[in-house]
């Protein structure tokens, strides 16, 4: 392979084949970089040791694709090239075959980035040929099989479940397959193979895995596809803790291949904490927790400083984001509070309190405890200190969610993180386990407030099992906000990586659950007859989780787009550029699916 050579291999007869990665003619002497997903050699033609290779060499353009016979041998001194893998030597080339031609690409290979995306996208298998997108594959490749024998030796089975399958509610829109067989029905693509897991389960397969495809009809973004690909797991009698340590153990071992060593136990949090200490339920800890200024803020306080008594006042600290001049300190509060809009929300300057003798004691307690809810020594003149309070007449309530400030406060540590990036360094690259701050974010709120359809619908799948004191307590009937899921979250640097939940596994629970989210029992059994059937053969009680792979390969290739490590993506609007697909059906294959196409007035 043309990346395996080495100072030591000189002298060897070599056979190389790849592509030319690039030519350079110095008359009696020509240069061709031989490439394949191994790496790169360089190649030498001679015309005084083989005229018939030096010139088919002429010949020879980039990206054709060759075979070259020739002898290694070690590059003159002051001649390496410290940058290559191979640099110490070069093959003297006695014999060239010109194996294939290639029209001149509309980008090289060769270059490390090719801005125009679209265009990548069109020519997908020049892409690829790039060295960076060699490596991503071959990291997925290593994580993938990493993860599958990691699971294989904790006892897991790998079953595959269908691809075509029935419509059922799973947050996101179905793909539909027409049936030619039985016109007017429809299979669903799986959105995940979460019924069939847990069939499974139900069957006496008590642990269960695959690297499943999945398809979920719904806006793109960067982190998200049509289509892509988790590592799916289901287990019997589990408690939560035994699904925690499968995971941490497989993502240990998946993170091993890329040269990471993670520890474990990971951080352990519930939604509540998650939300009180980050306003958010995927928190990034690669920056300092908020913290509860509301204890510090008197009633005498708030009174002379137009804060409301009841509300939160909550701060966090930006390290390192450099000494503000007075322009861009009002630039800065300009710009949160355009983004605060209306709701109620203000900045407290906390330099300006010091200037004030009544509020320099408060502008030191605040300092003091945002100075103990970070992870620096000592707070400095570079270190910037957000302070968010509630105006007068600011309400506890938004869109029914009391949580609202502290999720809008995290939403600001987040923006403001971002727009400091460059000077405090949190999100560097280091190489090193300090980059990966995972978490596990438990006890999530079993429903979820349409305020559209003025509804509670489930805030996970509707198979989530809820605490049992909730239930004992009647919650599902009488409190549907205060109701606790079993359901958990891996997040690693405020990405969430990972679903799962403990399941029901009765179907008495399971069918309260169904009407608590206002679907009748004829409903149900429309829609999960062969489910609800399948819980009343004795199912044992069982849980799992669904990972995606892509981010978990995203994120150790330090890729900003599962386009990067997915080998054949879509774009933002859902089309492959390369096949150029979606396409018209053609009237034959919509007649023999009686379909028609209908225009919308």
């Amino acid at each position: 392979m043309c990346g395996e050579l080495r100072a030591e291999d000189a002298g060897q007869d070599v056979v190389l084949m790849g592509w030319v990665n690039r030519r350079r003619d110095h008359g009696n002497l020509i240069f061709l970089d031989v490439r394949d997903r191994s790496g790169i050699t360089q190649v030498v033609f001679d015309i005084d040791k083989g005229e018939a290779a030096h010139a088919k060499a002429e010949a020879a353009r980039p990206e054709y694709v060759v075979a070259v016979k020739g002898k290694v041998r070690r590059r003159a001194a002051g001649l390496e090239n410290p940058n290559m893998p191979t640099g110490e030597i070069e093959v003297v080339a006695s014999q060239l075959l010109l194996l294939n031609e290639a029209k001149t690409p509309p980008f090289s290979p060769a270059e490390e980035a090719i801005g125009n995306e679209e265009v990548r996208l069109k020519y997908r298998y020049l892409d690829l040929r790039r060295t960076e997108m060699q490596h991503h594959f071959a990291l997925r490749s290593r994580v993938a099989m990493a993860i599958r024998n990691y699971l294989v030796g904790e006892g897991f089975l790998e079953i595959e479940t269908p691809f075509m399958t029935r419509s059922t509610p799973e947050g996101a829109r179905d793909y539909l397959v027409p049936s030619r067989v039985h016109p007017g029905h429809f299979y669903a693509l799986p959105q995940s193979p979460q019924i069939f897991k847990q069939i499974l389960m139900i069957s006496g397969f008590d642990r269960y895995f695959q690297i499943a495809r999945c398809f979920r009809d719904e806006d793109l973004r960067a982190d998200r596809q049509p289509e892509f690909t988790q590592v799916d797991l289901e287990m019997s009698f589990p408690q939560q803790e035994t699904v925690f340590r499968v995971v941490e153990g497989f993502l240990t071992a998946a993170f091993a291949t890329a040269g990471i060593s993670l520890t474990t136990p990971f951080v352990h949090m519930t939604y509540d904490e998650a939300i009180k200490n980050y306003g958010i339920d995927k928190p990034d800890m690669r920056l300092p927790a908020m913290v509860s200024l509301t204890g510090i803020l008197t009633p005498e306080l708030r009174a002379a400083l137009k804060i409301e008594q009841a509300l939160p006042v909550l701060g966090f600290v930006i390290p390192g984001a450099g000494e503000l001049s007075g322009t861009a300190r009002k630039s800065l509060v300009s710009e949160v509070r355009a983004s605060f809009g209306d709701c109620g929300l203000d900045l407290l300057d906390v330099p300006r309190l010091r200037t004030n003798a009544d509020f320099a004691p408060l502008a030191d307690a605040i300092s003091d405890a945002l100075a103990a809810g970070t992870d620096v020594d000592a707070l400095t003149a570079d270190d910037l200190l957000v302070v968010v309070t509630p105006k007068l007449g600011t309400p506890a309530k938004w869109n029914y969610d009391p949580q609202w400030i502290w999720k809008r406060v995290g939403a600001l540590r987040l923006q403001l993180g971002a727009k400091f990036a460059d000077k405090h360094g949190r999100f560097a690259k280091t190489g090193t386990e300090a980059d990966f701050k995972f978490a596990w974010v438990t006890d999530f709120p079993m429903y979820e407030w349409d305020e559209e359809a003025k509804v509670w619908n489930a805030a996970h799948h509707p198979f989530t099992s809820p605490h049992e004191e909730d239930i004992k307590a009647g919650r599902l009937t009488s409190d549907k906000g205060a109701v606790r899921a079993l359901a958990y979250d891996i997040v690693l640097n405020g990405t969430e990586l990972g679903s799962g939940s403990i399941r029901i596994h009765r179907q008495d629970v399971q069918a309260e659950i169904f009407r608590s989210l206002g679907m009748s029992d004829a409903e149900a059994k429309e829609r999960f007859g062969f489910f609800l059937d399948a819980l009343e053969y004795g199912t044992p009680p069982h849980g799992g989780i669904a990972l995606g792979l892509d981010r978990i390969v995203m994120i150790l290739a330090g890729a900003t787009s599962l386009r990067e490590v997915i080998a054949f993506p879509k774009t933002a609007k859902a089309i492959d550029l390369m096949v150029d697909a979606p396409t018209p059906a053609t009237e034959q294959q919509l007649r023999e699916l009686h379909l028609r196409i209908a225009k919308r007035s």
